[in-house]
């Protein structure tokens, strides 16, 4: 065994460390920690010692102490209080901590020294000093994925060099050691490859981005973009990450997502272009030409430059979202599928990536791709990234694949993480903290033996509506935290309430270090339902140290609000409700979005006795004009059925009529539902015979809400709409107060 020796002469002060039940707040979790009474007090004429095989280790340390509490360290030949030392007996990456009121000893293997020290600096307390009081604990620690991942996207927005370090900074803080670096896309190639100068002058560059969500917008800013990475560039950003034990795996993708490839080459497509560097988001169906041998040349020219900047054992070839149209009236891929008997597209694309494969294990390097390799049978060595939920993955370990699990259900970074009235636009999706923390990366429908396929976990970062870092930091982080403690700590010791109490301590240092990460809601900001005439608000900030600003009035709240200081004691009349509105700034000056909880006086609704089992609604359709959706039922309706929810497209040949929906809303908990009609005309909702959401009337669209705090369970629900000619509009949501509203349909049962 190996021994690194490092030292720190050190002085007793004054302060010491209460002996608590409560451990200290490392993330991710360690495997076991024992706290016991005392400390250990560092302070600046302390010294550290450390042959020069441990200078790395000492210097990181030192760095950490200069840049946040203002000293160094001064160094010392001699064994003294603080012991760093290698052992090679130790789990692969993994670290034991001992922290006596004497001593402190710090063993580990390989970048087991180097993650044993991030959970050392997370014991150094938060509140500068000239004395470091650090607690007493025995912590033995190991990974429980070798692989564990972030994705950052840099094809669809190009972010500097500088950003890509403090990127990685921040994974290698909480122990994550792979970055999957996206390069290339149809809106930008972003990597210089000597053989092919046109990828730099032509595809690196795009005319103008759409503005607003592409599923949506034709409109475009008009203002050229682009940016690449030198090659000089590159190798700097893989040293700087190997230093902190971090490997980064190239993407460069094939054979979709091309587009701004063809752009630069346009003889690499099916039609000869030519091509334009894509400029909205998407799927686009110019791919390589499965068909052209010139096309598996580029890639190999391509590759054999990308070889020799990224040491890494995997190179990810992407093979995900590639349309076939052009493969179907391509006379070059019609061909290639004849002559090697293959039954279809599918199999061409499997073609395509083996190919590829061959030439990348022959170079000695393995491939990664999205699960769609696996359509058309599976390359030979080939490792699957399962992003379309789980089943890519759990199919691929079942063939006896390795599997790095990326569901976008848990683990896709870019979508977003609140309602969407407190988030920066993004792509779409729902995904709070809560729901990624709680992601388990082994799945029943394996079984114990195929569990090892799964050699890792990754998180994704896509930046089509991602254009800055500091968005970027926000869309990763806390959830990226979240990705720590799944990949890293063992299943048995996650928790997600203990999670949450030690993320504010978390998120004070990363804000000391300028990472723009998302601000969370106070703790105890939840929605309230009271049958007396006052309730209180006790809150909590989410950031150590934070400041929360509120207001009772209904106005915004800003730094002039109120202070919260004490529980805010909220005065309620007589059925009424209140609005406590918020935000949170951060010791560094942030701020969050404006949070919202509503505390109403009423009393529950009881749910009914019922058990409906039938998924769907009842309707009556009456085929006459009405002025208001008050007065539909006073007619004899035209026809009667059930359907699926609350949905006019099967009527709307028809310009003047009225439906009556009628069912069951199962509130899957107790809680404070809020309900939404948008309607052009108008529309009635009942919650049992109590009309919760007046929107009556002949309108354009226009959306109104009611809330009703209801019981666990089943309870009567109407809509009534009616539609006087002109536009038809009908959306009704429903949703616990301040969380993501949903359409209804999977929530209601019919009425017999």
């Amino acid at each position: 065994m190996k021994k690194l020796l490092l030292s720190l002469m050190v002085l007793f002060g004054m302060q010491t460390y209460a002996q608590t039940s409560t451990a200290p707040n490392i993330i991710p979790a360690p495997q076991s920690m024992e706290v016991k009474p005392g400390s250990f007090v560092l302070t600046a004429k302390s010294a550290i010692g450390f042959s020069v095989t441990a200078s790395k280790a000492g210097g990181l340390f030192n760095e950490f102490l200069q840049t946040n509490y203002g000293f160094k360290l001064p160094y010392a030949k001699v064994v003294s209080s603080v012991n760093f030392i290698e052992d090679a007996t130790l789990p692969a990456e993994g670290y034991e901590l001992t922290v006596t009121s004497k001593s402190i000893t710090l063993k580990g293997n390989g970048a087991g020294l180097y993650y044993g020290i991030q959970t050392l600096q997370q014991l150094v307390p938060l509140t500068k000093g000239t004395s470091l009081s650090i607690p007493n604990v025995v912590i033995k620690d190991a990974p429980r994925f070798a692989y564990r991942g972030l994705m950052l996207d840099c094809g669809r927005h190009f972010f500097p060099a500088s950003y890509v370090k403090k990127y990685i900074d921040v994974m290698a803080q909480y122990k994550l050691n792979r970055l999957h670096w996206h390069l290339t896309e149809d809106q930008g190639w972003r990597i210089e490859i000597k053989k092919y100068p046109r990828l730099q002058e032509v595809a690196s560059k795009r005319d103008e981005t759409v503005i607003g969500h592409a599923g949506r917008s034709k409109e475009y800013d008009g203002k050229p973009y682009g940016g690449y990475y030198t090659q000089e560039e590159i190798k700097d950003i893989v040293k700087y990450a190997e230093a902190r034990y971090i490997t980064i795996i190239p993407e460069i993708e094939m054979p979709g997502h091309a587009q701004a490839a063809l752009a630069a080459y346009p003889y690499l497509g099916c039609t000869g272009g030519p091509y334009k560097v894509g400029t909205t988001f998407g799927v686009m169906n110019e791919v390589y030409c499965a068909g052209n041998d010139s096309v598996f040349a580029f890639q190999e020219g391509v590759l054999d430059e990308v070889l020799a900047l990224f040491p890494s054992k995997y190179i990810h070839i992407g093979g995900d979202e590639c349309p076939k149209d052009r493969w179907k009236t391509c006379p070059k891929c019609q061909a290639r599928i004849k002559a090697l008997g293959l039954k279809d597209e599918h199999e061409l694309q499997s073609y395509f990536i083996g190919r590829v494969e061959k030439y990348l294990n022959s170079k000695g390097r393995n491939i990664i791709g999205w699960d769609e390799i696996l359509e058309g049978g599976l390359a030979p060595n080939a490792t699957v990234m399962s992003w379309r939920g789980e089943a890519g993955g759990i199919a691929a370990a079942k063939q006896k694949h390795d599997v790095i699990m990326t569901p976008n259900t848990y683990l896709y970074l870019d979508y977003l993480q609140g309602i969407p009235a407190t988030e920066p636009m993004g792509i779409g999706g729902y995904l709070p903290l809560k729901t990624t923390y709680g992601y388990e990366p082994y799945s029943p429908n394996l079984t114990a033996e195929e569990h090892k396929y799964i050699i890792g976990v990754q998180g994704n970062v896509w930046t089509e509506y991602i254009q800055t870092p500091e968005k970027a930091d926000y869309m990763t982080y806390p959830r990226g935290l979240a990705l720590a403690e799944i990949t890293w700590s063992p299943a048995g010791k996650k928790n997600y309430e203990s999670f949450l109490n030690r993320l504010p301590d978390e998120l004070a240092r990363m804000d000391r270090q300028g990472v723009a990460f998302r601000i969370p809601e106070p703790e105890g900001l939840e929605n309230s339902v009271t049958s007396t005439v006052q309730t209180t608000a006790t809150l909590k900030p989410s950031v150590t140290g934070a400041k929360i600003y509120y207001t009772l009035d209904g106005s915004e709240p800003t730094t002039s609000s109120a202070v919260y200081t004490a529980p805010v004691t909220i005065a309620l009349g007589a059925i009424d409700n209140k609005v406590l509105k918020c935000i949170v700034v951060t010791p560094a000056g942030r701020k969050s979005a404006v949070y919202s909880a509503t505390y109403l006086r009423k009393d529950y609704k009881a749910a009914e006795n019922v058990n409906p089992s039938k998924k769907g609604v009842n309707f009556e359709f009456t085929n006459s004009r009405v002025r208001r959706a008050a007065d539909l039922g006073k007619t004899k309706a035209d026809s009667t059925g059930v359907m699926a929810g609350f949905d006019i497209r099967s009527f709307s040949k028809k310009d003047i009529y009225g439906i009556t929906y009628t069912g069951w809303f199962n509130a899957e908990t107790d809680g404070l539902y809020e309900f939404r009609t948008n309607s052009d005309d108008g529309s009635l909702l009942y919650i049992g015979d109590e009309l919760l959401v007046a929107n009556d009337g002949e309108h354009a669209p226009q959306e109104k809400t009611g809330l009703a705090p209801l019981k666990k369970g089943f309870h009567k629900i109407k809509v009534q709409y009616f539609n006087a000619g002109g536009g038809q509009t009908l959306s009704v949501q429903a949703g616990i107060k301040g969380k993501q509203s949903i359409n209804l349909r999977s929530v209601l049962y019919t009425a017999q």
